[in-house]
């Protein structure tokens, strides 16, 4: 069988730490943010267990970060965004639906208070920085955007804190969940946050020397040894479980955040004025049409989806299966899906064709536990 490659190109970026991927074996690529993103090293399975006992080393710099700084800076942040951040503390991560005039999601970055003017905005998989400028722009506002040339390490995992604490000191351990400061290895000074794309707990780092970068890399790969660190990747099995919505797969500009399940980030009740607070207003007045959900699907093992079609006895199409994986816990392929809202309760059963076989399934809450 012919093989085929991705031709890495100026419109196809390969990041500062793709050179160690290579060099540990990486076996496959998607694009994110017009950049490549490992999928797995070994296998998805196997780096799931790993994950959830141990601690890896992910190249998350994919999370292209977006700086706005200036005299508006927050003017335009909150524009953007549904949740309310007038009160948002620096040294602090929040994260933060981004909607559009109708309120449909944009994007759902974490946003980072740098300093009163400056915030960062690390964001999902979509042109976060033109939206921004496109606001700027039509309102004139005092403000400079621009894409950082930071690269983010991820270590996450059980004992992600054991290696952190090799490398930066015993104090990590006194960072709070979404909370950033400065920390020094190595003669240099980084921005580390206690956060991540996994539910096992740890960190992101933040560097803005890609040289001193690889020697950090390295080191943490060395360190981590004892604690049986790995070269990983988010796992799309572990997000799935713990409900971490991957923007573009589980969601779009086509849904709402209602719709979504973020309602605790969705202000309407205050003075605070974004772009889609009208429509997120009429949408609650009205109600939604449809809800993520997770599934569980009476098969072990699971091809490239599309958007399948989730089916009643009737041949009604009552759902859209959007992200999915064979899960060891339960046995059984798990994923999200985008229900019609009277189809949303758990226990709600289905049929999907899925592998060109008619497959049984079931709804249920998120995270699947």
């Amino acid at each position: 069988m012919k093989k085929f490659s991705i031709a890495k190109t100026r419109r196809l970026r390969s990041t500062p730490f793709t050179s160690r991927l290579e060099k540990y074996g990486v076996g496959g690529y998607t694009v994110y943010n017009h950049m490549l993103l490992p999928t797995f090293f070994k296998s998805v399975e196997e780096e799931y267990e790993h994950l959830k006992n141990y601690v890896q080393l992910w190249d998350v710099s994919v999370q292209r970060q977006i700086e706005v700084n200036g005299k508006d800076s927050y003017k335009l942040i909150q524009l953007m965004s549904c949740r309310d951040l007038s009160k948002a503390k620096i040294n602090k991560c929040y994260y933060v639906p981004l909607v559009d005039k109708d309120g449909n999601i944009v994007n759902d970055p974490l946003i980072l208070k740098v300093q009163e003017n400056k915030w960062r905005i690390c964001i999902a998989d979509s042109d976060v920085l033109f939206f921004a400028k496109g606001i700027a722009g039509s309102f004139n506002f005092d403000v400079n955007i621009f894409e950082t040339n930071i690269a983010t390490l991820a270590i996450q995992g059980p004992k992600s804190e054991n290696v952190m604490k090799k490398l930066f000191g015993k104090n990590i351990k006194n960072l709070k969940f979404f909370n950033f400061d400065y920390f020094d290895f190595n003669g240099s000074k980084y921005m580390i946050s206690k956060s991540g794309f996994s539910k096992q707990g740890g960190y992101e780092i933040y560097i803005e020397n890609l040289k001193e970068g690889l020697v950090l890399y390295d080191n943490l790969i060395l360190e981590g040894k004892e604690f049986n660190i790995k070269p990983g990747c988010p796992n799309a099995i572990e997000r799935i479980e713990g409900a971490l919505l991957s923007y573009g797969n589980d969601m779009d500009n086509n849904d709402n955040p209602f719709e979504c399940g973020f309602d605790k980030y969705i202000s309407l009740d205050n003075g605070i004025n974004y772009l889609g607070k009208k429509a997120l207003l009429n949408i609650k007045q009205k109600g939604i049409k449809k809800k993520l959900m997770g599934v569980k699907i009476d098969i072990k093992e699971i091809d490239l989806i599309k958007e399948e079609n989730l089916l009643d006895h009737k041949e009604n199409v009552i759902g859209f299966l959007r992200s999915a994986a064979f899960s060891p816990k339960f046995n059984k392929v798990v994923g999200i899906a985008m229900m019609v809202s009277k189809y949303s309760n758990p226990s709600q059963k289905f049929k999907v064709i899925i592998n060109n076989k008619i497959s049984t399934g079931e709804v249920c809450n998120l995270p699947i536990i």
